[in-house]
């Protein structure tokens, strides 16, 4: 495969983009004139994400593999440059009650959406903070935060990204590397459409999902603010707040909604 011009000085390594979130993304940045990297194991979405661009390099990758993402790495930083900017945007979304959930489903969901993004971090994020320079975006979801009926094998995946990009930020700080964990309500994109498939919590009926532009935005306004967290949409931030103060309230709400 062709590697692209490079544009600018400015390289970005995005996993899970050859569809949602991270194809937007790398299509906005590559419009910036940024050299992107997009990683996925959906090679006929790599190739729309790559459409109309030559600065965008995709890779045929498996972020569960450490094999995948160590070569994907090295041959980013060889051809195109440091990495400067991270998206782990890699996720699946099957959902249904956790005892008729099989077992493999419920692990996957664990190494793809967690697994990957630990990956990721061991081979992208040293090289970043050696230079003492770049951003650092890990997704993980306002289900990050809130437990739901329906989706408690996703929840337990997100919940492990919140406390470790917590970490991981609290051990590199003033280290040059901003870092941001985002956490939307449910979002316009093909992972939501995942639950249609299987059991579709009518939790998800109760807001209007985001716009996935609206997501990116808000992401770098919490960069430029120095902000780990990203709570993207209106009242995102106080569904947080009152999971946190009024757990019992909130589960009532829950079973409510869902008539059990």
């Amino acid at each position: 495969m062709d590697v692209p011009t490079r544009e600018s000085n400015r390289v970005v390594f995005i996993t899970g983009g050859g569809s949602g979130m991270g194809q937007l993304a790398a299509r906005n940045l590559a419009a910036q004139g940024m050299s992107v990297a997009a990683l996925d194991v959906d090679t006929d979405g790599l190739a729309k994400t790559a459409a109309g661009f030559d600065n965008v390099f995709t890779i045929p990758a498996d972020v569960t593999e450490l094999v995948d993402i160590e070569q994907a790495v090295k041959r980013v930083e060889q051809d195109l440059g440091p990495i400067d900017r991270v998206y782990n945007a890699a996720a699946i979304f099957p959902t249904g009650r956790l005892l008729d959930q099989d077992t493999a489903t419920i692990q996957r969901i664990m190494q793809i959406n967690y697994g990957g993004v630990v990956n990721v971090t061991k081979l992208a994020l040293p090289g970043m903070l050696e230079r003492g320079r770049g951003d650092f975006i890990n997704f993980a979801s306002l289900a990050g935060w809130l437990p739901v009926l329906y989706m408690g094998a996703y929840n337990a995946s997100k919940f492990a990204v919140v406390a470790f990009s917590e970490v991981l930020y609290h051990e590199n700080r003033d280290r040059g590397v901003r870092f941001a964990c985002v956490c939307p309500p449910p979002v316009d994109t093909p992972l939501l459409k995942q639950a249609e498939e299987n059991v579709w919590p009518k939790i998800l009926d109760q807001t209007k999902p985001l716009e996935p532009q609206a997501v990116l935005d808000a992401i770098d306004v919490a960069l430029d603010a120095g902000e780990l967290w990203v709570f993207p949409g209106r009242g995102s931030k106080l569904s947080w707040r009152m999971r946190r103060w009024f757990p019992g309230f909130f589960w009532k709400q829950v079973h409510k909604t869902e008539g059990v």
